[in-house]
């Protein structure tokens, strides 16, 4: 470290999309800001090339990989790590976080980085997760997840930080996004002038309820909307044509999209009167989504559990409803097409409270606080 500028390396599978990703790049991009050296280890993808504009330099190492060949990256990542002189390695996922430890722990404790992990989901409770806890701090991205790593690893209170996850205003704000955009993507999906339009965004996987929202809408065939799921296809193929089996089975076809992979989400969210994060068979730990959505204006619809019971105050920035439950779901959406006045307060209140509360320059400031104690 050098007058007060210090070296990070953040380390994860890779760089093609996702809370963790867009988590790294927003704090790699804050750091290199601010005239600190910062590093990303993972195995790359599409994310790399605006990494690497924003001023940070990508290493590529497939930490990723659950295989005995991951190890042969040990003796290389402790040569980056003695080379470069890290002053913090911050670990973000499971696999990669064993494979980086495993090089830390080898360098003498005098020459070591100081380590800061981040629990980014209520990860399955095991020794393949303890390693999330090894950081002299643990970062935990909601009250949830704090809650969590002190019930199920009792870790001290003290080693825990409550860092909630934020997103861009800079990005996600509807004086932001030219108008162009927004009639762009209305073209290229083919949608309606006019008429109520109900988004989930989120990965193509069980995880985010697709199979709920679904069986809710069924319920509301009576209402005029039409309904969005945002979300790369490719991923999980297989579920996306179970899905769209089940869309056709529910009577639906005409009347839900999947518009797949989309890289302009503010954009894609003005063109929503309502958005919905429909998690089922698990919490999301913090909840990009409704965040995302509030920024934007929009009111949401969010099952009361996770993240989302921080994020979303009820009543006052949108709905929560009873996980896993298709007619709760289908109760409140009702409720909300049938007052726009109320969503356009709703998503005025959510979007006050999100600039209040979960940025990411608010996380990244936080975060460099928090590495900047260490050191000293």
């Amino acid at each position: 470290m050098v007058a007060g500028k210090i070296v990070v390396a953040q380390v994860l599978p890779e760089l093609q999309s996702g809370g963790v990703e867009r988590d790294t790049l927003e704090l790699a991009g804050y750091l290199a800001q601010r005239g600190h050296q910062s590093l990303v280890i993972s195995g790359g993808g599409r994310l790399v090339s605006r990494l690497e504009a924003e001023g940070s330099e990508h290493i590529t190492m497939n930490l990723g990989r659950k295989s005995p060949s991951s190890l042969t990256f040990i003796p290389p990542l402790r040569r980056l790590l003695r080379q470069r002189r890290v002053d913090i390695l911050h670990l973000r996922s499971r696999m990669p976080a064993w494979i980086a430890y495993l090089a830390w722990k080898s360098l003498p404790a005098g020459r070591r980085p100081h380590l800061v992990t981040t629990f980014h989901g209520f990860y399955s409770i095991n020794s393949y997760s303890a390693i999330m806890t090894r950081g002299e701090k643990v970062i935990a991205v909601s009250r949830a997840i704090a809650d969590h790593i002190q019930q199920h690893y009792q870790v001290p209170k003290q080693r825990i930080e409550l860092i909630h996850d934020g997103v861009n205003t800079d990005t996600f704000h509807p004086g932001a996004v030219p108008p162009q955009r927004v009639a762009a993507l209305r073209r290229q999906w083919q949608l309606p002038a006019a008429g109520p339009i109900i988004m989930l965004p989120g990965r193509i996987t069980r995880l985010k309820g697709h199979d709920i929202f679904l069986r809710s809408l069924a319920q509301i065939k009576e209402l005029p909307w039409l309904a969005i799921c945002v979300g790369d296809l490719e991923d999980n193929p297989e579920y996306a044509g179970q899905l769209r089996q089940l869309s056709a089975s529910l009577g639906l076809a005409q009347r839900v999209k999947f518009v797949g992979h989309c890289s302009e989400m503010p954009a894609a969210l003005l063109l929503a009167d309502l958005v919905v994060s429909a998690t089922s068979t698990a919490a999301e730990a913090f909840g990009l989504t409704t965040v995302e959505a509030g920024a934007m204006g929009r009111a949401v619809v969010a099952t009361a559990h996770g993240g989302s019971l921080e994020t979303v105050l009820p009543g006052q920035t949108g709905w929560l409803v009873e996980p896993n439950n298709p007619t709760a779901l289908a109760f409140a959406l009702k409720e909300a097409l049938g007052d726009p006045d109320r969503r356009q307060r709703l998503g005025a209140a959510a979007q006050e409270w999100i600039n209040s509360n979960f940025t990411t320059a608010r996380m990244c400031a936080k975060s460099l606080n928090l590495y900047q104690q260490l050191i000293r």
